[in-house]
């Protein structure tokens, strides 16, 4: 347009670029109905014993149009009548259903830990009925089944708590993604299942083995060394104090606690002053089976020293964490090794 035909041309101009930002914004918007359009919110296959009664359903039909028998069409009508009741009550067990994850405290590789699932029916007036749920997981090679529930009935507005068991191959972030929430109710003719979205990321810790400390050194091995301070661990107690999370059951004084109440523990001289270092290398270090396991010896390591009521701390060749003891520090701990890398590059020092 031109100047003289009354029309601002800065004007013009934001009123295009106002018409495109609500295009593009709009896009997601149309997108996210497309989808949601080419994916049904249900999931339904026949089983086994469906495709039988698929085939008979198809041999009566035929052999009802071909004869003209009033009898075949009534056997015909009642059996497509199944189809339709199974496809009903099948959805009136899925709808309403809710999912929810509980994971444990600490999860350690190659080691089998209880997940708990707390399913909900928020139907007021219908009990959903022999539903399956599956937990997915990401692997390597897409998404996998971490496990499977099973729960008979779920009363209306009510919550079962069904639980399966994770074992984590190997240490690091595991994701989760969702649930597959399925039914075979009420004939087992179809298999019919909904996707519940869950995302959840949880750490798995090293695999951790049985080891013993020594009273005054702890145990060194290849990759990784225990040093213990200047001033030890003394062995005569001095007194009594509250209970902290992370000291150990052997020094609770049970008559003490049974005396005042409350959980006492014995207080040593030296317990301020036993800190012990863990140095895990990474320098020079390749990714495998070996680093592995110099990575759990570590693990190993520092949960026993914690639980012998020491100040650990952890010193790598590019990182360090100070000394401290409790639960704390051992989660602290445990997810550094969790997430730990080897540095091939690096030279040894």
């Amino acid at each position: 347009r031109r100047r003289g035909d009354g029309v601002d041309p800065a004007g013009d101009r934001r009123s295009d670029q106002r018409a495109t930002l609500s295009r593009r914004a709009a896009q997601p918007r149309y997108f996210g109905r497309a989808r949601r359009w080419f994916s049904p919110p249900r999931v339904l296959r026949p089983t086994r014993a469906g495709w039988v009664f698929f085939l008979l359903t198809f041999g009566v039909g035929f052999a009802a149009l071909n004869t003209g028998n009033n009898l075949l069409y009534l056997v015909l009508a009642l059996m497509l009548s199944f189809l339709v009741l199974s496809g009903v009550l099948s959805e009136s067990a899925l709808r309403g259903i809710r999912v929810r994850r509980r994971l444990p405290a600490e999860r350690y590789a190659q080691r089998e830990a209880p997940v708990a699932l707390e399913i909900s029916n928020d139907q007021r007036r219908v009990a959903a009925l022999a539903v399956v749920i599956e937990d997915r997981i990401a692997g390597s090679d897409g998404e996998c089944a971490a496990g499977r529930c099973f729960a008979l009935r779920i009363g209306p507005e009510s919550t079962e708590v069904r639980t399966y068991r994770l074992a984590a191959e190997t240490r690091g972030t595991l994701r989760f993604e969702g649930f597959v929430v399925m039914t075979r109710f009420p004939f087992g003719l179809f298999s019919k299942s909904m996707l519940v979205e869950a995302p959840e990321e949880t750490v798995v810790y090293p695999t951790v083995s049985q080891v013993s400390i020594p009273e005054r050194f702890g145990s060194a091995r290849q990759g990784e060394e225990c040093l213990p301070s200047e001033n030890g661990h003394g062995s005569d107690a001095t007194g009594l104090r509250g209970y902290s999370p992370g000291d150990p059951p052997r020094r609770i004084h049970w008559r003490a606690t049974l005396r005042s109440g409350s959980l006492l523990v014995r207080e040593f001289d030296d317990e301020d002053d036993g800190e012990v270092e863990v140095r895990l290398r990474t320098a020079g270090q390749s990714a495998g089976e070996g680093f592995e396991r110099l990575v759990g010896w570590a693990a190993s390591e520092v949960v026993a020293l914690l639980e012998a009521g020491r100040r650990v701390s952890l010193r790598t060749d590019e990182e360090f964490h100070d000394a401290r003891g409790g639960s704390r520090q051992r989660a602290r701990l445990l997810g550094f090794l969790a997430q730990v890398e080897p540095n091939a590059v690096a030279e040894l020092r």
